[in-house]
C-alpha cells in the first residue's frame, strides 16, 4: 500500500467513473550515497532558466486525463542522472505551476510533493488546488514529477495486461504451490523493471530527489525552499532539510512518515494503522444502527464478516469489472483505499454490502484507484515508481523463511490487512539495485522551523510518526500539531483549526505553539 494523501478524491471520482461503465548491479551503475551522508553543497553551475508554457494532457504514466486549464503552466528542469557525475547524462523533470494572484505581495513559490512515493505532482496539483486556495494569493503553487515518476524519466515495468494479472494474484499464499507462484510473479516483475528501466533504477532514491528539490529551488529563483510535503513527501522534505538545512524556508509536513522505522516496521505500523481505521469505520456503522447496510451489531461482528468475505474470495472470486474478477487481494486493497478518507466510508459500506451479494464492482474500482488503473485499463507508473524508490531507499531484504516467521506479528496487528502487508516485505528481495540505508537521516540543525502535523486516525502514516519526526529533526526545528480526526492527512480534511495554523505559518510566518491540538468538528 502506498501513501499518497490525495488518493482520496481520486478514488471517489474513479470509483464513480468505473461504476458507470461496469453496471498503492553492475559496476557501471553508481549507487547514491547513504542518506546519512554529509550535506551536499549547492551546485556551482548557474541556475537554469525555466521556460513555462501551456500544459499537455497528463500522460498515461501520470494517470491520464484532460489538460489543466490555462491558469496552469508547465516546464522541464534538467538534473544529473547521477549526482556523482554532475556533468554527465542529464534527465528532465516535469514541472507545473499556477502563479500567485497578488503579485505585489507575492512571497515566492510553494512546492508540493503529495506522496507515494511515485505520485505525479503534475496530475495531482491542479485538481487539488482548490484545497490550497488560501495560499494561492501570495504563492506560486508548484509541483513536479520526481525522478522515476510520470514524465520524469519514469520507471516502467510490466504491460497493462500483465499488471492486471499481477494485481489479481493471490498475495497471501497459504501453501507451497501458492508461495512459488507468488515468488515467481515478484521475480518476473523485477526482471521487467530491469529490462525496461535499468539505467534509472539506481538513481531514483529519495536522496537524489532531495537534491533535485534544491535544483528546483534555484531555478525558481527562491533563496529558500517553501515546501508542503504530504505522506512520503514528509520523508522527502526531511531528507532535504538534512542535506540543505540553511535552504529551508517555511515548510509543512502533513501525514508524517516515521523516520525511525525500517521498511518492515513501517509495514507493521501500516497494518496497525489500517486496522485502527477499519475499527473506527465499523464503530461508525454500529452507531448508525439500522441505517448501516452491513450485517453485525458490534465492531467485532462487522470485522469478522469482512474476514469471512476475504476467505471466501480466496477460493471463489466474484464478479468485478468487465471480465475481471474481484479476488481476495483486490478486495483487501479496495478496503484499504476507502480508509484513506472518511469521505469514502459510504463507498466502503456500499462496496462491502454489494460484495456480500456477489457483486464486486465497487471494491474493484477502489482497488484500481489504489493501483493507478484508469477506466480504460491503463496504469500510471505509480506502482513501478513506488517499488523502485522504496527498494533503493531500504537495505532490508528477506527470504521466504524469514517472511513466514514474521507473519504472526502482522496478523496480530491486523487480522484484515496483516497477511497482505506481511507478505509484502518480500517485494524488494532480489531487486537489481542494492538499497542504501535502514532509515532516512532527517536531522536538520540550523533549519528554520518545520510544522509537523500528525492525525490520530491516519491509517497509512500512523500518528506516532509525527512525534518521531519532530525528535529526529532536532531541537528548535520540528513544531508538532495534532489533529484528532480520521483519514490520511489533516489539511485536506478542511478542518478550520488545522488550516488556520498552517495558513498563518505559510503566509505570515507565525509558528503555532508546539503541541497545539485540533479536534475534528
Amino acid at each position: 500500500m502506498t501513501g499518497n494523501a490525495l488518493r482520496t478524491t481520486a478514488a471517489a471520482a474513479l470509483a464513480a467513473s468505473l461504476l458507470s461503465t461496469a453496471g498503492c548491479s553492475d559496476s557501471t551503475q553508481q549507487q547514491e550515497p547513504p542518506k546519512g551522508a554529509a550535506a551536499s553543497p549547492t551546485r556551482q553551475a548557474p541556475a537554469q532558466k525555466l521556460h513555462w508554457d501551456a500544459c499537455p494532457p497528463p500522460s498515461p504514466a501520470q494517470g491520464g486525463g484532460q489538460a489543466p486549464s490555462q491558469d496552469w503552466q508547465c516546464a522541464t528542469l534538467k538534473v544529473p542522472l547521477d549526482y556523482a557525475k554532475p556533468e554527465g547524462e542529464q534527465i528532465e523533470l516535469a514541472l507545473i505551476r499556477t502563479q500567485a494572484r497578488d503579485k505585489k505581495n507575492r512571497i515566492g513559490s510553494l512546492v508540493f510533493n503529495f506522496g507515494g512515493p511515485g505520485g505525479s505532482g503534475i496530475a495531482t496539483l491542479p485538481p487539488a488546488a482548490e484545497q490550497f486556495d488560501a495560499l494561492r494569493d501570495r504563492y506560486d503553487l508548484v509541483s513536479f514529477d520526481p525522478r522515476g515518476v510520470g514524465r520524469s524519466a519514469p520507471v516502467l515495468c510490466e504491460s497493462d495486461r500483465q499488471l492486471d494479472a499481477y494485481y489479481a494474484q493471490d498475495n497471501t499464499p497459504s501453501n507451497p504451490a501458492q508461495e512459488k507462484q507468488y515468488l515467481d510473479s515478484i521475480r518476473a516483475y523485477q526482471k521487467a523493471c530491469e529490462k525496461n528501466s535499468a539505467k534509472v533504477l539506481p538513481h531514483v532514491g529519495t536522496t537524489n530527489a532531495a537534491r533535485d528539490l534544491d535544483e528546483l529551488r534555484r531555478a525558481l529563483g527562491d533563496d529558500k525552499l517553501n515546501y508542503f510535503g504530504i505522506s512520503y513527501g514528509t520523508e522527502l522534505g526531511g531528507v532535504y532539510a538534512h542535506l540543505f538545512p540553511t535552504h529551508v524556508g517555511r515548510a509543512v509536513f502533513d501525514a508524517v512518515v516515521d523516520p525511525t522505522e525500517t521498511s518492515e516496521q513501517g509495514a507493521l505500523g501500516q497494518a496497525e494503522g489500517f486496522q485502527l481505521a477499519l475499527g473506527n469505520f465499523a464503530q461508525d456503522c454500529v452507531d448508525r444502527g439500522d441505517a448501516c447496510q452491513l450485517q453485525g451489531s458490534t465492531v467485532k461482528e462487522i470485522q469478522d464478516n469482512i474476514i469471512a468475505l476475504q476467505k471466501r474470495l480466496e477460493t471463489a472470486p466474484i464478479a468485478g469489472i468487465g471480465d475481471r474478477k474481484l479476488t481476495q487481494s483486490a478486495a483487501t486493497n479496495g478496503i484499504a483505499q476507502a480508509l484513506y478518507s472518511k469521505e469514502l466510508w459510504p463507498l466502503l459500506e456500499q462496496g462491502l454490502d454489494e460484495a456480500e451479494g456477489g457483486q464486486g464492482q465497487l471494491l474493484m474500482a477502489l482497488s484500481d484507484a489504489l493501483n493507478g488503473r484508469d477506466e480504460n485499463g491503463r496504469y500510471s507508473n505509480i506502482g513501478a515508481a513506488n517499488t523502485a524508490i522504496n527498494c533503493v531507499d531500504t537495505k532490508q531484504r528477506f527470504d521466504l523463511a524469514q517472511t513466514k516467521a514474521k507473519l504472526p506479528r502482522f496478523r496480530a496487528a491486523s487480522p484484515v490487512f496483516g497477511d497482505l502487508l506481511g507478505w509484502g516485505v518480500l517485494t524488494c528481495t532480489g531487486w537489481p539495485v542494492t538499497g542504501t540505508s535502514e532509515t532516512p537521516d532527517v536531522s536538520a540543525p540550523g533549519s528554520a522551523p518545520i510544522l509537523v502535523i500528525g492525525n490520530t486516525g491516519d491509517p497509512a502514516t500512523p500518528y506516532e510518526g509525527a512525534r518521531k519526526m519532530v525528535e529526529r529533526l532536532g531541537p528548535g526545528v520540528g513544531v508538532e500539531l495534532t489533529y484528532k480526526g480520521e483519514g490520511h492527512g489533516a489539511y485536506n480534511s478542511g478542518d478550520p483549526c488545522v488550516q488556520k495554523a498552517v495558513n498563518s505559518y505559510l503566509l505570515d510566518g507565525t509558528v503555532p505553539p508546539s503541541n497545539t491540538t485540533c479536534t475534528a468538528v
